[in-house]
């Protein structure tokens, strides 16, 4: 390697080791090892410390080709702990910063949503369901009052014709008179037969059933 080659990848070994203790504290920060399963952190330590070292071959390759020198891990200490000295303090200042001010926006954006959105569409879902009810209700009521209004009328409009059937049956002779009443009461025994044999039916069934 040049001078050069060699001098760009200090710098950027020092960088990543740096962003390393950055991203190292982030990640300390979210994950919050206290509230988690024991096996969760297990997994998530590993991603981390995979996908960290995959971004530090992958600099160290657009430096100088992915050639390791003694110096390279120097570098990188060196870079972490001018981090942890240096500049730990005032980025996780600017992490908090920037969680409140996250947290704040998304707050912001779901009352806004909740105030905008939600609530107008909710009301007037519950005015269209109130009026239709309303509606239906009073459809109900003039219904019932058309249908009571309509059998009163079909009442009072047969009312003449049982008169004229009383009239014409008082002016029947006896023999017809007693012959119309025999055929009635035998149709009347028939049909009570008729219904007594078929609740038998019935119950004969159920019992078969059960």
């Amino acid at each position: 390697m040049t001078l050069s080659t060699q001098f760009l990848t200090m710098i950027a070994m020092i960088g990543m080791g740096s962003y390393f203790g950055a991203a190292l504290d982030t990640y300390n920060r979210f994950l919050q090892r206290s509230k988690r399963q024991s096996w969760l952190v297990f997994i998530n330590d590993i991603l981390f410390w995979f996908l960290q070292g995959l971004s530090i071959f992958y600099v160290l390759f657009l430096v100088n080709k992915g050639e390791l020198r003694f110096y390279i891990f120097l570098a990188l200490l060196c870079g972490f702990a001018a981090y942890q000295s240096l500049l730990k303090r005032g980025y996780l200042r600017l992490l908090e910063i920037v969680i409140s001010m996250v947290i704040s926006i998304y707050r912001f954006f779901v009352k806004a949503f909740h105030i905008l959105i939600y609530k107008p569409i909710y009301s007037l879902l519950l005015a269209i369901i109130s009026l239709i009810v309303m509606l239906g209700k009073g459809l109900y009521a003039l219904v019932k009052w058309i249908i009571k209004v309509l059998l009163s009328v079909i009442r009072v409009s047969l009312k003449p014709f049982g008169w004229l059937i009383i009239l014409l049956w008082n002016l029947l002779p006896k023999k017809i008179k007693k012959m119309l009443e025999k055929l009635y009461n035998k149709f009347a025994g028939f049909f009570h037969k008729t219904k007594n044999i078929i609740i038998k039916l019935i119950s004969k069934l159920k019992k078969y059933k059960k």
